[in-house]
């Protein structure tokens, strides 16, 4: 070992600023011996510095560490991993490969990055990633003393800790939000971190309290088909590293601060920051797939391998591996990255893409009390943050109403299903939208269960817009290069007479009442709604329901639809306000079904008072909704029958009167009013037009 190192420290994990240089630790059980490789730029082909570490000094069971002064922030490295080749035996060694440390903060030499290089045999260390040295926004350890070295200014900005009763969430993709020309952004600016930050007006007007990003964490652009990219992002390989494409400053360290900026900026306009976090599989693919980090490192550790032969990967992400979450290396890993996104990036919640894979154990069978998912749940530095489970996998494990923990909140895939098919207009399904609009106690029985731990939604980014979904009876993902073999079949949309886009007045009108419909279900429901980037606009993908390798104007947000589209923007805009001024839309409770409750309460209607019709032919449904502390009186009717009903009206006290509210049948402006501008309804029935939304308020005359 050379004299200007010393042995350094088996924690914490990854590379720690120190006084007087950094300390580097990695974990690997069965690596033979282990090579720090130092750069002085980002893109040198070679290291200027290779630090060769002594198992006898520099390992700690399994454990590999080394001290290194006279660097700092900023400094560029990689790995060497030496150890046997077998994969028979789950061990994937390959000492020709240049890996990233897992717990890197940055990543950088995108530019000559070669998936390819990585994949096949030889060395590759020109067009490798290489990860970056970032010193701790909170302190710099002197010995055991952390002192505060305030490299970023937050200016006091902490996490917003707003309840789910009181969030709307708004599922958007970083750079597809700006990269359009014309969202007015520098050029140099559109779709980075700095480029949304100057849309942030846009995002506080339209009413939304969150944002919640695709993901974030460094992931490969190259992991797709050829002549493709991949867009969303569902393919990491760095956890703890915001992806460099999309800031705005290519420094080694410019996008952690620039993400920071956009946190900060965004919760000073009182928006929540929720990451999507894909900790189900990684970038590095199947068996035949690059070598890049992980599979390097412990092999066999990292992923859940075949038992049956290890030299094959359990897929139940369906994307070539699956991530062994609960092995105690990667669980720890899981909540450390977690953590360091909460603690030093200021974010305010997760999403996880394929839960249930978290599930899974060792040899992929689900547990019944799965270490990640409790520790996560318990974590004391995470007990402020929004968690949120995609409930399932691709293996075809389901746990929408079962998830472990007692903090996860749940994306709602029956919600969207079952709206779906109501406003379609299938049969049978009255009863299940009713259930859906008390915040699905069905699907979630918990009596201590908040009703706002439902997602809610009608369309995330996985499918259908919603301009699409009433435009389409079919899928058309020619542009992906597979056929259309790829993207769900069962979407429950309909295109309203005629496939894809039409000047034919009529259906025009009636996807514009769809769409009305469907926003306007989502938005007065019991828990919390989230809606897709652009769907206030009418956004569309040409009927590309799985748009996962389209960076291009198919997917991203066109802002000539802002002034192109205002007529459901306005309603979006309206709507939003409406549904955040009354309490029983912020209830914490579920609703008791009563008659005379003083509780905030609910009571089911037919076309008659009283009288709901839960047939398989049914397809209308009223309700009232009543907060008498409030003084809340709201009687909303669905109908998605295709001829037009009239529905008897609550008696109210003297000197009351209903007021329309919202009709989507009616045109704009007349399909919303505010209460001091509707009208009031004098009939003791109201005429809901066919495949209509009708909301009454009750005011004093």
């Amino acid at each position: 070992m050379s004299f200007d190192v010393l042995p350094g420290l088996s924690f914490p994990l990854g590379a720690t600023v120190r006084s007087g240089g950094v300390n580097f630790c990695i974990y690997s059980k069965r690596a033979t011996a282990i090579e720090l490789l130092l750069f002085d730029a980002p893109a040198d082909p070679r290291p200027a510095r290779v630090i060769k570490l002594n198992p006898k000094e520099n390992r700690t069971y399994h454990y590999w560490h080394v001290f290194v002064p006279g660097i700092s922030g900023g400094q560029i490295y990689a790995y060497r991993v030496h150890g046997p080749y077998a994969p028979d035996r789950g061990l994937r060694f390959d000492s020709t490969k240049v890996l990233l440390d897992p717990y890197t903060r940055a990543v950088v030499n995108w530019e000559n990055y070669s998936r390819e290089a990585a994949m096949h045999p030889g060395d590759n260390c020109p067009s490798s990633l290489r990860g970056v040295v970032v010193a701790s926004s909170d302190y710099n350890w002197e010995g055991d003393t952390p002192v505060r070295q305030n490299r970023y200014n937050w200016e006091g900005d902490l996490p917003l800790r707003r309840p789910y009763s009181k969030t709307i969430i708004y599922e958007m993709h970083v750079a597809g939000f700006t990269r359009h020309p014309s969202s007015g952004v520098t050029p140099e600016k559109r779709g980075t971190y700095a480029g949304l930050i100057e849309k942030i007006p846009y995002l506080k007007e339209l009413g939304i309290t969150a944002i919640e990003l695709l993901p974030v964490h460094e992931f490969d652009e190259q992991d797709v088909r050829p002549g493709l990219k991949n867009y969303w992002g569902y393919s990491t390989i760095a956890f703890f590293a915001p992806h460099r494409a999309y800031s705005y400053r290519q420094d080694p360290l410019g996008p952690v601060d620039e993400f920071r900026d956009m946190v900060k900026a965004l919760h000073k306009a009182g928006i929540e920051v929720i990451l999507d976090v894909v900790f189900n599989h990684s970038a590095e693919g199947s068996h035949e797939g690059p070598t890049l980090s992980f599979r390097g490192l412990e092999n066999s550790a990292y992923y859940i391998l075949d038992p049956e032969d290890p030299a094959l990967y359990l897929n139940y992400s369906g994307c070539g591996n699956t991530m062994q979450a609960n092995h105690e290396v990667v669980a720890r890993m899981i909540l450390d990255s977690l953590q360091y996104w909460v603690a030093e990036m200021h974010v305010d919640g997760f999403r996880f893409d394929l839960a249930s894979v978290l599930a899974r154990g060792k040899t992929g069978l689900l547990l019944e009390d799965p270490p990640i998912l409790w520790s996560i749940d318990s974590s004391p530095i995470l007990v402020n943050a929004k968690v949120i489970a995609e409930a399932w996998d691709a293996a075809g494990l389901y746990q929408v109403g079962s998830f472990a923990g007692d903090r996860f909140a749940e994306w709602n895939g029956p919600f969207r299903d079952d709206v779906r098919r109501f406003l379609k207009g299938d049969n049978g399904m009255v009863k299940l939208v009713a259930n859906r609009l008390m915040g699905s106690p069905d699907i979630y029985p918990q009596p201590d269960r908040e009703p706002n731990h439902s997602i809610n939604f009608v369309t995330c980014h996985d499918g259908f817009t919603l301009n699409d979904l009433v435009s389409y009876n079919s899928k058309h993902n020619e542009a992906n290069l597979e056929d259309s073999r790829d993207g769900a079949n069962d979407n429950h949309s309909w295109n309203c007479g005629i496939e894809g886009a039409t000047q034919d007045p009529a259906i025009e009108a009636l996807r514009r009442r769809q769409i009305k419909n469907f926003l306007t279900i989502l938005l007065i429901a019991q828990g919390t709604p989230m809606l897709l980037m652009g769907d206030e606009v009418r956004r569309s993908q040409q009927g590309n329901n799985n748009a996962y390798c389209q960076d291009s104007e198919l997917s991203w947000f066109n802002w000539n639809a802002v002034a192109g589209q205002t007529e459901i923007l306005r309603f979006v805009r309206e709507l939003l306000q409406f549904v955040q001024s009354y309490e029983i839309f912020q209830q914490e409770q579920i609703l008791a079904v009563s008659f005379g409750s003083q509780e905030p309460h609910i009571v089911w209607h037919g076309v008659k008072l009283g009288e709901p019709d839960w047939g398989d032919n049914s397809h209308s449904l009223a309700f009232t909704l009543r907060h008498p502390q409030a003084g809340e009186n709201l009687h909303i009717i669905l109908n998605a029958y295709w001829q037009p009903l009239h529905f008897e009206l609550p008696p109210l006290e003297p000197r009351q009167s209903w007021y329309r509210l919202v009709d989507t049948a009616l045109p704009s402006p007349d399909d919303y009013s505010n209460p001091q501008q509707a009208m009031a309804v004098l009939q003791k029935t109201y005429r809901a037009e066919a495949r209509s939304v009708v909301v009454l308020g009750a005011q004093p005359r």
